[in-house]
């Protein structure tokens, strides 16, 4: 099976998830995601929160599958109950948001605290952001946690580098298959 079908197969099954699911700032901007699926960003303000993590539980395990025929890929690392990172490839401790947005305390402390975890397990800490549109406090808090920080093009650079695949461009050919507008 190629990381194409496998990659069809995820966009799949959030796609049966998404097709009967309507449910809420004035954020017009499109991503390849929403894209994709055909979400609209009305549609999407609708129930921000759903299709926040519903998009970045897809997002994640694009990432995930891509990086998969790395030679040095590691699955996310578990440290007690936490899990700072969603996968490692090479020295890099890569952990996935499809956009942050949350200012609360306890998720800005553990972008600090998770950053410096992994440096001292000998990794580099990598946050890859989809989205542009991330709050600035948690991108201050990710910054004092030592994190390299990849947002929108800037990632999908990255992960094509670590993995040699093209999931800006494979996503680009998904998008242009469905209607823009549900």
């Amino acid at each position: 099976m190629t990381i194409e079908t496998k990659l069809d197969d995820i966009l799949k099954s959030y796609k049966s998830s998404f097709i009967d699911k309507v449910y809420s700032e004035e954020n017009d901007d499109r991503d390849l995601l929403m894209n994709v699926f055909g979400i609209t960003p009305q549609l999407k303000r609708e129930n921000r929160q759903y299709w926040g993590r519903e998009l970045g539980k897809c997002w994640e395990s694009l990432v995930v599958e891509v990086c998969k025929p790395v030679e040095s890929f590691q699955p996310a690392l578990r440290i007690g109950g936490d899990e700072p990172c969603d996968l490692i490839v090479k020295q890099y401790a890569i952990d996935t948001k499809y956009r942050v947005g949350s200012g609360d305390s306890g998720t800005l402390k553990k972008f600090k605290s998770y950053g410096l975890l992994l440096r001292e397990r000998g990794f580099e800490p990598v946050f890859l952001f989809l989205r542009e549109d991330n709050l600035p406090a948690a991108m201050t808090a990710c910054q004092k946690g030592t994190w390299s920080i990849y947002v929108g093009k800037q990632s999908f650079d990255f992960i094509k580098e670590i993995s040699g695949f093209d999931i800006e461009a494979f996503l680009i050919r998904k998008a242009n298959t469905f209607p823009v507008d549900r």
